[in-house]
């Protein structure tokens, strides 16, 4: 086929082709849109949470609304996919997103907030599956794993919308900002869509129904793959854990246990974020070399060793690098797993194995505090650890999987 044959040269060149004529760059134009657009309204929850008067309790009941709509949608835009194609699904759904990021600027109560924020987390959590779902087919056509460097997109669109963000917190309000990140979003939207549509991969056609003497078979082949699904899924959740954890909690930690200024402790986060772009970027060419089993083991166990040092590490600098050496660990285990979850069982795979991780991201900043109460945080971080290797050890034990 022509787009085939299209898309592998361009991924033996780099996929230097204008967005116009590449398909992989459209779809790489969306997950980093996906990134953009949601790291801009993160940096802007304090302004949010002064404008709608919402307590801290508030706050966190509203923000677990957007969790919750996320959570909620994802299994459903797995069939959404399935019957009107990923692309046409992702389009709508980065449309949709880059709409409703326009919505918690018009709240005036936490409940309000709530509502908008259901929406949002609603055109989010879908916009994953499907954007997820369209480049496992793109893996699958021109059999190269680039999974991470889509993934990469995402990180370095996120990078983006916050650098934006902090650059104009202190000079707009946040309709305006919201405004300009969704007339970028709407933008890039029309723009990546018609490459995107004419030339993209489409979903492959499901399988005929089996005969009635192989249906027994077919059932038993259909619990098996759900069963790697959710284990899958379960990398994908303690990744996710993770970055949950350390987003949250990483400042506190160098500013309370350590003694760190202020603006050293919220590097701490970046200096995460920013090798695990630089992995994700470099994890196609890894995956290439290494396999996606030892991919996995290798990445679980250096986010662990990570940790370990970032938790309990007795000086800044110290867990600073522990804290970029788990980036580089944690950067591939999640799309290398959504990936595989995607080629066993199409978008419903990737819906259940992304419901998992998101679980994950929820999870992680409520748990880490709990511990913490009971406990310390230090000894609460080293939870990512023990999990980042429960990740290495999962994928160990699917090697016989790993086709790869």
């Amino acid at each position: 086929m022509p787009i085939l044959n299209k898309l592998a040269a361009s991924s033996r060149a780099g996929g230097s082709t204008p967005l116009r004529s590449n398909p992989r760059t459209a779809l790489t134009a969306f997950f980093a849109l996906d990134g953009f657009v949601f790291a801009g309204w993160v940096v802007r929850i304090p302004a949010i949470k002064e404008q709608t008067g919402a307590s801290a309790t508030s706050l966190g009941l509203a923000l677990l609304c957007l969790s919750a709509g996320a959570v909620v949608t994802m299994t459903l835009t797995g069939r959404l996919c399935r019957r009107f194609g990923s692309l046409r699904v992702t389009i709508a759904c980065a449309a949709l997103m880059s709409l409703s990021v326009l919505l918690p600027p018009l709240a005036r109560s936490a409940t309000a907030l709530g509502i908008v924020l259901l929406l949002f987390g609603a055109a989010y959590g879908s916009l994953s599956v499907a954007l997820n779902s369209a480049a496992v087919n793109v893996v699958l056509a021109v059999r190269r794993p680039l999974m991470p460097a889509f993934h990469a997109a995402y990180s370095l669109g996120g990078m983006v919308g916050a650098g934006l963000g902090a650059l104009l917190a202190g000079s707009l309000s946040p309709t305006p900002h919201l405004v300009l990140l969704a007339t970028i979003g709407l933008t890039v939207t029309v723009v990546a869509a018609r490459p995107l549509l004419r030339h993209g991969i489409p979903d492959p056609a499901p399988d005929p129904a089996p005969g009635n003497t192989r249906r027994t078979a077919h059932r038993r082949m259909d619990r098996r793959t759900r069963r790697l699904v959710l284990v899958l899924g379960l990398i994908a959740l303690c990744t996710a854990y993770g970055e949950g954890a350390l987003a949250d909690w990483g400042a506190l930690h160098l500013e309370d246990d350590l003694g760190a200024h202020p603006g050293v402790a919220a590097a701490g986060y970046s200096c995460f974020a920013l090798t695990m772009t630089i992995g994700r970027f470099s994890g196609t060419a890894l995956l290439e070399r290494l396999g996606r089993t030892r991919t996995l083991v290798a990445g679980g166990l250096t986010a662990s060793v990570g940790m370990l040092a970032g938790a309990l590490a007795p000086t800044v600098w110290g867990t600073l690098l522990g804290f970029a050496v788990t980036g580089l660990g944690l950067a591939n285990l999640f799309p290398v797993a959504i990936e595989r979850a995607g080629a066993l069982a199409g978008p419903n795979g990737i819906a259940v194995a992304s419901t998992l991780g998101y679980g994950g991201l929820l999870l992680g900043p409520p748990a880490i505090g709990f511990m913490a109460d009971w406990s310390t945080l230090p000894s609460a971080l080293t939870s990512v650890a023990v999990l980042s290797a429960v990740a290495a050890l999962i994928a160990y034990a699917m090697r016989s999987t790993d086709r790869g």
